[in-house]
């Protein structure tokens, strides 16, 4: 197989990322102007915009990228994404066939993050990311302050949780909706 280049990596995060939100009954929407972000994920409490990134297996570790690099007249520009400009990443590793979801907190004013795959070698357990808590169905189907998304695709009527639905403020740096 020939090596991608990074725009065909690009198009197969992002496709990735939305098969696993379909796969979830999740609503993905497409910007149609250049935006900062690829998709918009129409969650039960309000829509989030997603940066897609190729994730890559080091080791024991997934590294997904959260900055920006573009061309300038002057050569390569590198910058980090802004407070405001996305409300998460989403990282999909093809080595695992994996798509990972990161919370604002990490994924705004950063260059990288790291997941854990397995223990590390000296059994550190503090300010260790690890790449379970991040798969995409996990951060989709925990709980959150409306419901469950598992409840909607499971084809309940109604999801009740916080009244009105815009009084949590989903961008929470402790947990992404459900």
């Amino acid at each position: 197989m020939p090596e991608l280049t990074t725009n065909q990596k690009g198009v197969l995060a992002e496709a990735a990322v939305a098969k696993e939100a379909a796969k979830l009954g999740v609503i993905v929407l497409r910007p149609h102007d250049d935006a900062r972000y690829d998709l918009v994920l129409d969650l039960p409490i309000g829509l989030m915009r997603i940066q897609c990134k190729w994730a890559v297996k080091h080791g024991d570790v997934v590294v997904i990228r959260c900055g920006t690099c573009r061309r300038g007249r002057h050569g390569l520009i590198h910058g980090a994404y802004k407070q405001g400009e996305i409300d998460a990443i989403a990282g999909y590793c093809a080595e695992l066939d994996t798509c990972y979801l990161l919370p604002l907190s990490l994924s705004v004013d950063r260059v990288a993050v790291q997941l854990r795959l397995s223990p590390t070698l000296n059994n550190q357990q503090r300010k260790i990311h690890w790449a379970r808590d991040y798969e995409f169905a996990a951060r989709l189907s925990a709980p959150g302050p409306i419901a469950q998304l598992g409840e909607r695709v499971a084809g309940s009527d109604e999801a009740v949780g916080s009244s009105p639905t815009g009084s949590t403020d989903f961008r929470d740096q402790r947990a992404l909706p459900v």
